[in-house]
């Protein structure tokens, strides 16, 4: 590049020879004295090495010659200006190149360095050269680095040494050198061209907004050359940029590259991917002129959990749809992910179903953290923390009823920890593979927040948790097409301890999901969700084995879908562990859940396993709206008793409540006693009775009472004792015997016969 070529621009001074009107003995300006018919200046026309010359006495300290004319001095120009000299007679002085930076307005611009290097004249006659270059860059080579401010430059020479000395001075000349601090590729724009320092303390931040206008004006890239480049000042790049050197900002600084947003850009930016990653999320939810994050398909090394509210500091609430796709984080074991675990005495009320008081040492619990203890549900998290009342918020109420004792905090170390925000809407996760290499677990939810989505993404080996919850950033939650692998393969299943995800907020869709031999996969609290197409695997390599939930529900009235599921070693239960007051009262008891279409599969367990397991947590629950049909339930290296039970740990289900439940439909293959309701049953009265006993046999759900005929049917004729017709009907006498699971038959007289009975062991409406 040469801009005398190709912007015509006129750099070389004007011969001596022509005058001297246009030599100051002063710094160049309009009004400086000039040289012309100075007594000490005076131009030699036949000099045997210059030919025409100025000849000039030394007669001040600093003896000044500066060319009148404005040299201009552009952004990204590099001038070399370059004099001979000789010395003819006198003292022998020293000669240096020289200039006068002028800014806008004609002003001086303080503070430059406006002199090159001085070269000492030893021997007369001797013909010296010397040069400096003047250029807006930081660059090594360039002896007068003048930034931007300055708009041109008085050229010359100072003498200074002893006086009185005699010298010639050849013609300056001023030379466009800016190729030898360019790339053979000029598509681009270097910050030091603009007054950047690179030197890790300069703020450099105006020269690359310089270089970033230039740049976007001109359709070319920023190039930032070597060095470590400090920058105090939010800035958006809007033309692309490429990195030699590195960049480093405040913590709450903010880099913006609109033309370059992706992780790649980041990583190259700040040196490391980790970091780049977090100024890139930064700039994401500052509104960087893009919805998404690329990470290239590269894998970040996270050292450290990722506090992405530290990394966003100037924001607590976010709310607009953001993307981060297309890469892998991966763990790096070290002391940073170890959990910790502190106790504190507290007591808790069910009239305040969400707190904690009273806690001690409430500043030693963190935000996160897993609570348990006596009365304590599975998956309860600490929301917030008071410190000025001493409480704590719980994500869901405990069951054990008032108490004041000891509770364990353990907060667990994720890659991605969104619970320093308020709320959280709109967080999506595409095609991304979160590699915990049994040190990390995976993501940590803001306490509240929206439609958080993970698609198509894989929670590898997570040492505690693959998904967590605290509050209800959950709400309307999206898992889609994801994998989720446990690090405790190898482990039992009564030996785990790892849970895939948790769930605390309404409306969450868990659809076609691939989840390996964790403790549980899911943790549902909150209804009206959705569960579909899922392959849930719990099984282990154990003889006659124990198998525990897959998925938990942990509200009564659950509203929920669980349709063509493949559920494999692992059970539903159904709870209500999250009420404070878990016996029941003026509300809604278990119901709403909807179990399709879905294959149960088991192998090599014990005989006692049920597929379906409902567990009240208090007295006087019942089912009221449950449908379980269409399933298939298959065991294989065994059998099992059968497929549904109620766990009465805490407490048995009201038999005399049941109603609207239907369990038809469904294929049983290696189950000793399959279960319907309602079930058809023939009893056959061999010997002449007035009272027939009809056994429901084991057929109905959940140990159910036969409670309701909806049909009876005779099957052959109906006889008395002596062989004779019998036309009368008999009436029915329900929930009978020691256990409520028959019903009787009343005649008239003495019958015997064949009937079919179709019993309920509900109310249907």
């Amino acid at each position: 590049m040469n801009k005398a070529i190709t912007d015509g621009l006129v750099l070389m001074p004007a011969p001596f020879a022509v005058g001297l009107s246009q030599w100051s003995s002063g710094d160049g300006t309009i009004g400086s004295t000039t040289y012309q018919g100075a007594a000490e200046a005076a131009l030699v026309s036949n000099d045997q090495d210059f030919g025409g010359c100025l000849e000039l006495q030394k007669q001040q300290a600093t003896t000044k010659l500066r060319y009148m004319v404005q040299t201009p001095i552009l952004p990204g120009c590099y001038l070399r200006v370059t004099a001979r000299v000789k010395a003819i007679s006198g003292n022998l002085p020293s000669v240096r190149v020289a200039a006068w930076a002028g800014g806008a307005g004609d002003a001086h611009v303080p503070g430059l360095v406006e002199t090159g290097p001085g070269v000492s004249l030893t021997a007369y006659g001797e013909v010296v050269t010397v040069q400096a270059i003047i250029g807006s860059g930081w660059k090594s080579g360039v002896d007068m680095r003048w930034g931007t401010e300055a708009l041109y430059a008085h050229v010359g020479l100072d003498l200074t040494g002893p006086n009185g000395g005699v010298v010639r001075i050849d013609d300056l000349v001023v030379e466009d050198v800016t190729d030898a601090f360019l790339r053979d590729m000029m598509d681009w724009v270097d910050v030091r061209d603009y007054g950047a320092h690179g030197d890790g303390v300069t703020n450099d931040a105006p020269a690359f907004a310089a270089a970033d206008a230039a740049a976007a004006a001109s359709g070319r890239s920023i190039f930032v050359s070597r060095g470590v480049y400090f920058l105090d000042a939010d800035l958006t790049l809007d033309a692309p940029a490429r990195f030699e050197g590195t960049l480093t900002m405040p913590a709450s600084r903010r880099l913006s590259m609109t033309r370059s947003f992706d992780l790649a850009s980041y990583a190259a930016a700040f040196g490391s991917e980790e970091l780049g990653f977090r100024k890139a999320f930064q700039a994401l939810l500052n509104f960087a002129d893009h919805e998404a994050l690329d990470l290239g398909g590269r894998r970040i090394e996270v050292t450290a959990p990722i506090d992405l509210q530290a990394a966003v500091a100037n924001k607590t609430t976010f709310s607009t749809r953001r993307v981060i796709r297309n890469g892998q984080f991966n763990a790096v074991a070290g002391p940073a992910w170890a959990p910790t675990a502190v106790t504190s005495q507290a007591s808790y009320s069910p009239a305040n179903p969400k707190a904690l008081t009273g806690v001690v040492n409430a500043a030693n619990v963190a935000v996160g953290s897993l609570v348990t203890g006596a009365g304590v549900g599975r998956e309860v998290y600490v929301t917030t923390v008071n410190l000025g009342t001493g409480t704590i918020t719980l994500s869901q109420p405990l069951h054990g009823g008032a108490v004041t004792q000891t509770f364990t905090f353990t907060r667990f170390k994720y890659l991605l920890d969104f619970s320093g925000f308020a709320q959280l809407d709109k967080m999506n996760f595409d095609d991304i593979e979160f590699q915990c290499n049994g040190v990390a677990s995976g993501i940590l939810l803001a306490p509240a927040g929206e439609v958080f989505q993970l698609r198509d993404c894989y929670i590898t080996r997570p040492k505690d948790r693959g998904l967590s919850s605290i509050g209800t950033g959950c709400q309307g939650m999206l898992v889609d097409r994801c994998h989720f692998l446990s690090d405790e393969m190898s482990l039992r299943w009564q030996d785990r301890v790892s849970v895939g995800m948790n769930v605390n907020a309404n409306d969450v869709k868990l659809r076609d999901n691939r989840v390996a031999r964790f403790r549980h996969f899911a943790v549902l609290g909150g209804a009206n969700h959705l569960v579909t197409g899922n392959h849930v695997y719990n099984g282990d390599d154990e003889t006659a084995g124990l198998r525990g939930a897959g998925i938990v529900f942990a509200t009564t009235n659950v509203l929920t879908a669980v349709i063509a599921n493949y559920i494999d070693n692992a059970a539903l239960e159904w709870t209500n562990e999250y009420e404070a007051d878990p016996a029941f009262g003026a509300r809604y008891s278990f119901g709403g859940l909807t179990v399709q279409g879905n294959t149960f599969l088991c192998g090599s367990v014990a005989p006692w396993f049920s597929w379906l397991v409902v567990k009240p947590y208090g007295a006087g629950h019942f089912i009221h709206g449950l449908n379980i049909s269409g399933n298939v339930f298959k065991a294989l290296n065994g059998s099992v008793d059968r497929v549904d039970k109620v766990d009465t740990t805490f407490a048995p289900l009201d038999m005399s409540r049941m109603r609207n439940i239907t369990f038809e439909g469904n294929i049983f293959n290696a189950v000793t006693q399959i279960t319907v309701n309602p079930v058809t049953l023939e009893h056959d009265q061999a010997t002449a009775q007035t009272v027939w006993t009809v056994p429901s046999a084991g057929f109905l759900p959940f140990g159910g009472w036969a409670r309701n005929i909806e049909a009876l049917a005779t099957r052959s004729a109906i006889t008395g004792s002596a062989g004779e017709r019998r036309s009368d009907m008999p009436w029915v006498a329900t929930a009978q015997g020691p256990t409520k699971m028959d019903v009787t038959l009343n005649w008239l007289a003495a019958s015997r016969g064949k009937v079919s009975v179709r019993l309920r062991m509900d109310n249907p409406n």
